[in-house]
């Protein structure tokens, strides 16, 4: 069989050209296509009004104001007024409809990005930093959010601007025109330059934040192992760096862009003082009237208005960009390979076996080498050996987190890569070692392992599991809230409520992954007697348990460097006196992990 796919962090995709991510936001903001029409049609009765309101006034000057006409000036202040509020409604209606189309868009993608990180397969969470998947769900997307809520509307509304004032400028006066149109080639390449510079920063400074976040993730969960080897100063040391690396690309990334309202004020002042001395010019000349020159500066304002706000938003597009590549650098990578129309097994006689698989988690060191083993019907098999021997493996790949590189794994002689992994996974309950429970009550927990079962089902669970004695002592029974880390209850009972879990979810195949180490005498025999109950009737496979759990096993495989080099019942293994016997008599329990 040839090796899997592997993948690495080199594979993941390159980031994207901007006009691609745009692209690509576009395909969801199209969904509300629309809304965005409707959208737009009112950013365009804002730009017109906008346009209109300083046209009126330098007619109000030029004909009311000049020749002494009140009741005109009355009329058109009124018309001005009437502008002036459709204008304010127009503006706050289309703000209120981009808010509602900005939030579906980025509900989908977000909605994507989280379905996506369920379709990668183990080895790609094995790879990546928490933190950072957790950046790219909100910082990042929260970072486009922002840019879609104030940019689409003023890019277009920019845009339109532009066109409409230029054209009522020509109109009015083409040499003035031609002067404001001067600031253009300077603010063109003043532009180019800044934003060579800026889109560079604001990516690595949104790679950096997710830097960040992944290590501040990973030290506030490991908090207790910084604390007990006394590595306070060295995590705050490499969070200082981490930290200066963002502070450093958000500096750069900031000061670039901060460039572009400066230059554009400086050019702005510099059009204005141009208009002013050049239509005065002409004023003294009666090429233009006055009320033409209020209008120009108006009109001038409104011309670089726009190109500021296009300027302005530029900079906020790099970074929703930047935010964008990381979430669709996600969803490029290809998903977990799945067959389509694999075996479905209802019920299964859980028969077991392990032909010659080989596998390495590394291309350069193989982990499993030509290994053999099988486990019938209803039989407990354990299998024991040094830390880095293989044992975890062994589950990784029956329970098809990973795929073996050769050899072929089967359960009840069915190839189990010819069947769908939620069918394989349907078929298997684990007990792990350090158990995990989510953030809820302990009813909820326990029915995790069966969605549908009962309220009575999940109270008999417990009390098969010796849990139910525990529970009903607490405050709030079953519906007490646990966190995370199971806080408020012992790790015996968090094994406990986990044991419960399991017999809800009634496996065939039952994986107990040192599932008493570190537990106290009275609670380990209240955890062994649950587990009797557990694994009668299942086929059972147990990763290093304590010595009391091996000796009942009807099989012990003894691995060493990947290889199974020893298999048999505890009896016959220490009659052979090989590598069993010395973990036997070098203190099981320490060399055993």
């Amino acid at each position: 069989m040839p090796r899997g796919p592997r993948i690495h962090q080199a594979e993941r995709a390159e980031p994207q050209e901007p006009l691609l991510a745009i692209k690509r936001i576009w395909t969801y903001l199209s969904r509300s296509k629309w809304t965005i029409i409707l959208t737009l049609f009112f950013v365009s009765i804002d730009v017109i009004l906008r346009l209109v309101a300083p046209f009126l006034l330098g007619y109000a000057i030029d004909h009311f104001l000049i020749e002494t006409d009140p009741i005109g000036l009355i009329r058109l202040i009124i018309l001005l007024a009437l502008v002036y509020l459709v204008n304010a409604f127009a503006s706050w209606f289309q703000y209120f409809l981009m808010v509602g189309i900005t939030q579906k868009t980025i509900y989908r993608m977000r909605e994507d990005l989280f379905a996506k990180l369920h379709r990668l397969p183990i080895r790609f969470f094995d790879q990546a930093q928490h933190g950072d998947l957790m950046s790219r769900l909100t910082n990042d997307l929260e970072t486009v959010s922002q840019t879609l809520n104030d940019s689409v509307i003023q890019l277009f509304s920019s845009v339109l601007s532009l066109i409409g004032t230029l054209v009522f400028m020509i109109y009015l006066s083409p040499i003035l025109t031609l002067v404001t149109l001067t600031i253009v080639p300077f603010l063109y390449f003043g532009m180019k330059w800044i934003t060579k510079r800026t889109r560079a920063y604001f990516r690595k400074q949104q790679q950096h934040l997710g830097d960040l976040n992944g290590y501040i993730e990973e030290i506030i969960a490991g908090q207790s192992v910084v604390k007990i080897f006394s590595k306070e100063e060295r995590v705050i040391s490499d969070f200082e760096e981490k930290n200066a690396d963002l502070k450093t690309s958000g500096y750069y990334a900031q000061a670039y862009s901060g460039f572009i309202p400066k230059l554009m004020n400086g050019l702005n002042n510099i059009s204005f003082a141009l208009i002013a001395f050049v239509g005065g010019v002409l004023a003294l000349n009666d090429v233009v009237t006055v009320g033409v020159i209020v209008t120009f500066t108006q009109y001038s304002r409104q011309f670089t208005r726009p190109l500021n706000n296009l300027a302005n938003q530029f900079n906020h597009l790099l970074a929703a960009i930047a935010g964008a590549e990381r979430v669709f650098e996600i969803l490029d990578i290809p998903d977990e390979k799945e067959i389509v129309d694999g075996d479905h097994w209802q019920k299964i006689d859980g028969e077991i076996h392990f032909d010659h698989v080989s596998f390495a988690y590394d291309e350069d060191e193989d982990t499993i080498i030509d290994l053999s083993l099988y486990a019938n019907p209803g039989e407990t098999i354990a299998i024991v050996g040094p830390t880095g021997a293989g044992k975890t493996t062994i589950i990784n790949l029956l329970c098809r987190f990973y795929d073996p590189d050769e050899g072929v794994i089967t359960i009840d002689d069915c190839d189990i890569t010819n069947t769908t992994r939620e069918t394989l996974r349907k078929q298997i309950s684990f007990v792990l070692q350090d158990p995990f429970l989510f953030n809820g009550t302990i009813k909820e927990n326990i029915r995790y392992g069966d969605l549908n079962a009962t309220d009575q089902d999940i109270v008999n669970a417990a009390k098969l599991a010796n849990a139910d004695q525990f529970i009903s002592k607490l405050p709030n029974g079953y519906d007490t809230i646990l966190s995370q880390e199971g806080g408020g209850i012992s790790q015996g009972q968090k094994q406990l409520i986990s044991i419960a879990r399991a017999l809800l979810a009634d496996p065939n195949i039952l994986i107990l992954d040192e599932a008493t180490s570190s537990i106290d005498t009275v609670t380990e025999l209240k955890i062994q007697d649950a587990l009797s109950t557990l694994m009668k009737g299942r086929t059972s496979v147990v990763i290093a348990h304590r010595l009391n759990t091996i000796q009942q096993a009807d099989r012990i495989f003894v691995m060493k460097d990947g290889q199974v080099v020893e298999n048999g019942t505890h009896q016959s293994l220490l009659e052979k006196k090989g590598f069993y016997y010395e973990l036997y008599n070098g203190h099981f329990e320490d060399n055993v992990g």
